[in-house]
């Protein structure tokens, strides 16, 4: 029997919903490996976030609590995941390939001295999982052979978990295992919003190279407030200069599944399709017949955004009206 161990995210004392794709994984595995799942929520303040977890069926949420943990560092997370592993017997531990999980995971793995598979697509076995390789165009199905196995779930894969049954024990654990880190929490600087964050946006817009300047993101920004959806950016826009780095979509980026994914200007490399072709709708829109991007679009259209995009705001402002 092997018992698995999901840590879930929490933003501003909520679950975040880009964890729920790893609780499905962790109860698919559990079913391999023939044990339980528990829920892992760490933080300060994290009793709502740790209610909404007891409403995905796992065997019991564990709750680590404490005012030095409401900010989020590796060094002081990752001995309460080993601690709280080791406590339940845990032989799987899993997160999403968030930022946050590919910073945490690999850590854990380190300190339990486990085997380490990032990236998780599916679930062969209880120790053998595949994931993508070279952008996506191999799919490498991997073996852990240490006893305990670590994994960051790609959240684009697996079905968000749902509310199920009655409610899971809420039950706390001890924060000590974070004290004396030598790590310290100094500032965040973090862009403030209104748009939805990237990968967890029901609908994304994202610019390229071929919008020629930052400025000129302006018009995706303002098709994707329409939209009511987040704005992204190819790899080649970011580096340019013309947008954040934290707008980057792609394997370098940030992988995301929306129901609608617009991309502007894009030719479609294979970086950038890594990280959205599992979007359920693609539309996309470049003035080169031949981009690449049109051979993983449901819809495309040929034509230079500088045209495009004010006609598409146009009827989608008439549609709206209509209702």
């Amino acid at each position: 029997m092997g018992n698995v161990l999901i840590v879930v995210e929490t933003h501003a004392g909520a679950l975040r919903t880009a964890s729920l794709p790893a609780v499905t994984f962790g109860k698919q595995l559990a079913e391999k490996a023939g044990g339980s799942v528990s829920l892992l929520v760490i933080g300060k303040d994290v009793g709502k976030a740790a209610e909404e977890a007891a409403r995905f069926g796992a065997a019991e949420v564990l709750v680590a609590d404490d005012a030095k943990l409401e900010h989020y560092l590796a060094e002081t997370y990752a001995p309460i995941v080993a601690k709280v592993a080791k406590d339940k017997g845990a032989t799987h531990i899993a997160g999403t390939s968030t930022s946050t999980g590919k910073d945490l995971l690999p850590r854990v793995a380190a300190t339990l001295d486990a085997g380490l598979v990032s990236d998780v697509i599916a679930i062969v076995s209880a120790n053998t999982f595949k994931r993508p390789m070279m952008a996506g165009n191999v799919i490498a199905t991997v073996e852990v052979t240490t006893p305990i196995v670590v994994a960051t779930v790609r959240q684009t894969e697996f079905k968000p978990a749902v509310a199920e049954g009655a409610a899971s024990a809420i039950a706390k654990v001890d924060a000590g295992a974070a004290d004396g880190t030598r790590a310290e929490f100094v500032n965040v600087q973090e862009s403030k919003s209104e748009r939805p964050e990237l990968t967890e946006a029901k609908i994304v817009v994202s610019g390229g190279r071929g919008m020629k300047e930052g400025k000129n993101f302006e018009q995706v920004a303002a098709l994707a407030d329409l939209l009511g959806g987040a704005m992204g950016a190819s790899r080649a826009a970011c580096d340019a200069g013309m947008v954040p780095n934290d707008l980057q979509v792609g394997q370098t980026g940030k992988v995301v599944a929306p129901q609608l994914y617009i991309a502007i200007a894009i030719s479609g490399a294979i970086q950038h399709l890594a990280g959205m072709k599992g979007s359920k709708t693609i539309v996309a829109v470049n003035k080169d017949a031949e981009a690449p991007i049109f051979q993983v679009a449901d819809y495309g259209l040929v034509q230079n955004w500088e045209t495009a995009i004010p006609q598409l705001m146009e009827e989608i402002k008439k549609v709206k009206a209509a209702r």
